[in-house]
């Protein structure tokens, strides 16, 4: 305890300030307008309903799709069947 003593020797208590503080009574002329609400956020929906693929894929104005279609064999458990294949793709018009 006496090397605690020691150590502070320097120290002071802060004095409080010998003024009294009032609250001030403020005009209605100073009183700052109310705050501005922000706007209300709005969802926005397209008019179309989606389709469930995406990327959607657009060609373009001048584009032909053009479709190569055969018959292939495929081998079930009930035997042999030939069906038919097609598969198409998009090019310039």
């Amino acid at each position: 305890m006496g090397l605690f003593s020691q150590l502070c020797v320097g120290a002071e208590a802060q004095t409080a300030s010998s003024g009294i503080q009032v609250a001030q009574v403020v005009s209605p002329n100073e009183v700052p307008p109310p705050r501005k609400r922000s706007p209300a956020r709005l969802r926005v929906t397209p008019y179309y309903s989606p389709d469930g693929v995406y990327p959607r894929y657009n060609p373009g104005p001048d584009a032909v799709r053009v479709c190569n279609a055969t018959y292939v064999q495929e081998y079930r458990p009930s035997g042999t069947v030939i069906v038919p294949r097609v598969s198409c793709h998009w090019r310039r018009g």
